[in-house]
């Protein structure tokens, strides 16, 4: 991978006298480089350090760790085009032996924990196979001014965030507002009264907080909410609200829509979903935190898609899909029971686990009244989880999904 150097190391602050990497020996990117500085009798700080014994002095090597490490921050995707880095501290230094004129310097950097103003990282510089310093780096991620490319049609009175960067040929209105090292790609349009959370990426085509494709509205003043940390892929469409429906389309957190996805207005979507490609959500749907809503998948209007809910590629969900399940079927969708595999991964206990699924099982083989007057006496169902799973049941305005799969709905998803 090829790493250009001088324009990266400009962006660093302090780094007096001069460049010190020659090259890059090794790269892994976002964790890992390895850089190279051949120490000369011409370095212009010999000329004080010291005449007669030329030795380079132990600030400048913290200082070339300092720029390598610098050099690894700014290559993340992350990091915005802005940012510039600068020293905040060092923390047990030590230095093992003299680096005079002829010593090739190997300088390895490792990154550690990491935040979006501040990075950690493991430094050692070596001549050949010994140590002769290493540090732990503390360094500052300063995310610079927005940047906007001149091909960018941005209206005066719409507001960027300090970090953001804006791709070539977008349209940004005049009621936007994007939060800080948020990333817009190339031709993205952003319009109405729309609100985007810090850091969060939109990718080349996306259409954001147009108005929403209802007859009802008349242009009124509504509007569509994106947390942070969002990722929202190519050719996403993502309507405001409308009058009648609220006023507001809400994003939460640390969501993935990827490309082609819709979301109509007044959608309420949680934290921490994910929508497989062309998902797609009418109006007045609510997608709760941790739902997985798969390829192809359509939403009906006004339902409801319960916390850490699957819904299975190329379904319809035409009634409320239960938390904690999997939903899988076009005609109709049925329930393939707990999505076990899915909660493990998110760290559920084995014993909550263990009483979703004996929910579910009065669910599958009762009606609804008995099912849930069932599991409020059962006394060894005491889990959080049941509780909200039957007042997810209690409070549906359209029903809920509850058709039991066919045998041979169950084998074809239980091969795949």
């Amino acid at each position: 991978m090829s790493i250009d150097l001088p324009s990266l190391l400009d962006r660093v602050h302090y780094r007096y006298p001069s460049f010190l990497i020659d090259a890059v020996a090794e790269h892994e990117p976002g964790s890992r480089l390895v850089g190279i500085k051949n120490v000369t009798v011409n370095e212009e700080f010999f000329q004080g350090h010291f005449p007669g014994t030329p030795l380079m002095p132990a600030v400048l090597m913290i200082e070339a760790l300092t720029q390598v490490a610098a050099v690894l921050i700014l290559e993340r995707p992350d990091v915005p085009e802005t940012a510039r880095i600068s020293l905040r501290g060092v923390n047990n230094a030590k230095f093992r032996r003299q680096v005079v004129p002829g010593d090739r310097l190997i300088l390895e950097v490792a990154l550690g924990r990491s935040r979006s103003r501040l990075a950690k990282a493991k430094a050692t510089a070596y001549v050949g196979d010994q140590p002769v310093a290493e540090a732990e780096l503390l360094l500052a991620i300063q995310p610079g001014a927005a940047y906007v490319d001149p091909t960018a049609v941005l209206h005066p009175s719409a507001r960027i965030g300090e970090g953001a960067t804006v791709g070539p040929f977008c349209a940004i209105g005049r009621d936007v507002t994007i939060g800080r090292r948020c990333r817009i790609a190339a031709s993205v349009v952003i319009e109405g009264c729309t609100e985007i959370g810090d850091e969060t990426s939109i990718y080349p085509m996306a259409s954001i907080g147009l108005a929403p494709q209802d007859l009802k509205y008349k242009g009124e003043r509504t509007r569509l909410v994106i947390g942070r940390r969002n990722t929202i892929r190519e050719f996403a469409t993502i309507n405001r609200g409308t009058a009648g429906g609220g006023g507001e389309t809400s994003i939460g957190d640390d969501n993935l829509l990827m490309a082609y996805v819709h979301v109509a207005h007044d959608c309420h979507i949680g934290s921490h979903t994910i929508f497989g490609p062309h998902a797609t959500l009418g109006g007045h749907v609510s997608v709760e935190d941790y739902s997985n809503i798969s390829a192809g998948s359509a939403v009906h209007q006004f339902c409801r898609v319960g916390q850490h809910g699957f819904i299975g590629g190329y379904s319809v969900v035409t009634k409320d899909a239960l938390p904690f399940g999997r939903t899988i079927g076009s005609r109709p969708a049925r329930i393939f029971g707990v999505n076990s595999i899915g909660l493990s991964r998110r760290g559920f206990t084995r014993e909550t686990i263990d009483q979703l699924k004996r929910a579910y099982r009065y669910l599958l083989q009762a009606n609804m009244t008995r099912a849930l007057a069932q599991i409020e006496q059962d006394t060894t169902l005491t889990a959080p989880e049941v509780r909200y799973l039957v007042e997810f049941i209690r409070t549906s305005q359209r029903g809920v999904i509850l058709r039991r799969p066919t045998r041979r709905a169950e084998e074809l998803v239980a091969d795949e």
